[in-house]
């Protein structure tokens, strides 16, 4: 009977030891993909800034700044923005990408108008993709606000994160 009662105490302290030995390997997982997180964002954001730094320094040395140049800076802001809501939230704000396609596709036509100088298709599908992306905010501002997502307590919202920023 005492054998039996050992080999049961034995395959108990195994299980037990195997579940502490997930509960930290899931620990672990957890701090390096957070670590993996923070590191990244700060990166993309670092990205960000220095690429806009470039961009404001190359403006200053022309000695002025065109309308493509200002919607170049604006795409900065933006990116920056998602990167600050992500951080704080953990959830990417789909909407803001599309803000940039929107600014960035302005500025493609911009450009495009002050180079060719005639109106043709190109024109009428850089308008057009610009007037399907702001229908697809129109959506989504709609979708945000009629199914609100719910805070989780540890996190805001992404609506709560945009008025904070």
């Amino acid at each position: 009977m005492t054998g039996v009662n050992t080999m049961g105490n034995f395959e108990t302290r195994l299980t037990e030891a195997c579940d502490r030995g997930e509960e930290i390997a899931e620990a672990v997982g957890k701090a390096l993909v957070k670590g993996f997180h923070q590191l990244a964002l700060f990166a993309i954001g670092g990205a960000i800034v220095w690429s806009a730094v470039n961009a404001f320094r190359g403006m200053v040395e022309q000695g002025h700044a065109t309308i493509e140049d200002i919607l170049l800076l604006f795409i900065y802001l933006e990116l920056g923005a998602m990167v600050g809501i992500y951080f704080y939230t953990r959830h990417m704000p789909v909407r803001f990408l599309i803000y940039v396609a929107i600014t960035a596709l302005t500025r493609m036509l911009i450009g495009f108008i002050n180079v060719q100088h005639t109106p043709d298709e190109g024109i009428l599908l850089i308008s057009g993709a610009i007037v399907l992306l702001s229908f697809g905010v129109l959506m989504l501002r709609f979708g945000s606000t009629k199914y609100p997502s719910k805070s989780t307590g540890d996190s805001p919202t992404v609506v709560e994160a945009e008025e904070a920023v």
